[in-house]
């Protein structure tokens, strides 16, 4: 779970805190489509991180087909995305995301940050998720943590969690 929250990171980072003061938020499509950009750099680097596991857990694969699904899908969310982001941030952001860099420059920043919090300890449930939402398309994956996301942040606001950033995901619907 701890994990999850960490990847509504990503949607928080992106934000300003002028969207923020405003009240604006992600509807789910586009913080799926955030989700899903992000989300092959997170798998790799997790791979990196748990590097204990055996060779052949899924999550230590750094190549093959469970990856490149996630990769077609983050080079179909990327317009989404990008949209997505510049809804939440200055004007002047959207000409910059327009940059073939952006993509690569915001991912670097965003998966260490995720994977950056898994603990060894976190390893053996993390390839037990990977391996159950593997046969699952990208999109699903990305609607469950979005829908996790907007659960915690639910909890949140009812004050029974406090340990949840502010993320910038509308209230489910």
């Amino acid at each position: 779970m701890r994990t999850l929250a960490a990847l509504g990171t990503i949607v928080a980072l992106v934000a300003s805190p002028v969207a923020a003061a405003q009240g604006a938020c992600l509807n789910a499509s586009d913080a799926e489509s955030i989700a899903l950009v992000a989300m092959p750099d997170i798998i790799r680097d997790a791979g990196r991180v748990c590097a204990r596991l055996p060779a052949t857990s899924l999550l230590r694969r750094q190549s093959g087909e469970f990856l490149a699904k996630y990769d077609r899908e983050a080079d179909r969310a990327w317009p989404a995305a990008r949209t997505a982001i510049a809804k939440l941030s200055d004007p002047a952001v959207e000409l910059l995301l327009l940059s073939d860099y952006a993509r690569p420059m915001l991912t670097s920043i965003f998966a260490p940050q995720i994977s950056g919090r898994i603990q060894p300890a976190d390893c053996p449930t993390l390839d037990r998720l990977v391996t159950l939402l593997e046969p699952l398309p990208p999109r699903n994956t990305a609607g469950i943590v979005v829908a996790t996301l907007q659960y915690l942040k639910a909890e949140k606001n009812k004050g029974k969690r406090t340990d949840i950033p502010d993320l910038p995901v509308c209230p489910a619907s």
